[in-house]
């Protein structure tokens, strides 16, 4: 690789990272903000406005709430990128290996989203790109429009009444029995996987679909062409190496959206996942595991959007050339 070539692509990923770490701190400034400060006295929006003073003292001091915010602050963040989150106050237990299982839990269910969603997307995006302006590709554009406005806890209840309840092909939790097995836990995330699935596939595939349409308008799938290339050639080494891009990209940034938030789906399912863990923690004012996910959901959700602009970057010589001076 060409010295211009390595500035090309090192320069994105150090702007990248830079505005990265930045968001991130400041989001946790946010966090901070919102879980300790905004409350006003902690202790008493936790115990209640009837609990004792002598008690509601108590727990501002185990808390650290009664102290200078800028000390506060800079002891809760020195701890938590460590990943030391404090404890937990409804579970009386550390916080990071609730966390760390709601990750576990969402990655799982994101993992089977995506091996539904990839392949059915993208083939559905070629196909239509590739038939633009016919009867197929018409198809395809609508219902891919249609699933999309239709919101996924709508679309979820439905199909866990027809296929947990009705026909009862699969179970009505997405929570797998304890100990069980890979393809157990898979076989239970399959329906809660289906509303988004339906819910983003329109989506893919619209992007990939405009991607086919303008990579075989190029200048160098006509090229290709004029060179004798067969049609196989020309589609798999020019037309979808070029149109995937913007895909890629998309789909990177929709896995931060699948990791950290799906609240509405992980709580119609019974799924432990982080964004579950996030509602509960709101419900149970429990501040420290309420600022722990909220600030591990706003990194993954702006690691995912970082990485799949740097893979569009990485991928697209255009971009690259662009960074050139």
């Amino acid at each position: 690789m060409s010295g211009i070539a390595t500035i090309a692509i090192v320069r994105p990923v150090a702007a990248r990272t830079g505005s990265l770490l930045l968001t991130l701190w400041l989001v946790s400034a946010l966090v901070f903000l919102a879980g300790q400060v905004l409350p006003g006295d902690v202790g008493r929006v936790m115990l209640g406005p009837f609990a004792d003073a002598q008690a509601v003292a108590e727990l501002n001091r185990k808390l650290g709430t009664d102290q200078p915010i800028l000390e506060q602050y800079w002891h809760w963040f020195s701890k938590a990128i460590t990943g030391d989150f404090g404890d937990s106050l409804s579970m009386r237990a550390p916080v990071a290996p609730f966390v760390l299982q709601g990750i576990r839990n969402s990655a799982a269910l994101a993992g089977i989203v995506l091996l539904f969603l990839v392949p059915i997307g993208i083939g559905a995006g070629v196909a239509a790109g590739l038939r633009s302006g016919s009867l197929l590709d018409r198809a395809i554009v609508l219902t891919g429009v249609s699933l999309s406005i239709v919101p996924d806890f709508v679309s979820g209840l439905l199909l866990l009444m027809v296929f947990g309840l009705w026909l009862a092909w699969f179970p009505i939790t997405g929570a797998a029995p304890d100990g069980a097995g890979f393809w157990t836990t898979s076989y239970y995330l399959v329906l809660p996987a289906l509303p988004l699935v339906l819910n983003l596939i329109g989506y893919v595939a619209r992007m990939t679909r405009a991607g086919v349409i303008e990579a075989r308008a190029a200048d160098y799938t006509r090229t290709a062409i004029l060179k004798g290339l067969s049609p196989s050639q020309v589609l798999f080494k020019h037309v979808l190496r070029n149109a995937l891009v913007p895909t890629v990209a998309v789909i990177a940034t929709q896995s931060g959206f699948l990791l950290g938030g799906l609240v509405v789906i992980e709580a119609l399912f019974g799924i432990q996942g982080l964004g579950n863990l996030v509602l509960s923690a709101a419900k149970a004012r429990d501040f420290p595991m309420l600022e722990a996910g909220v600030l591990v959901m706003a990194a993954i959700f702006v690691s995912t959007a970082a990485i799949g602009d740097l893979l569009q970057a990485l991928l697209d010589p255009r971009q690259r050339r662009r960074a050139t001076p």
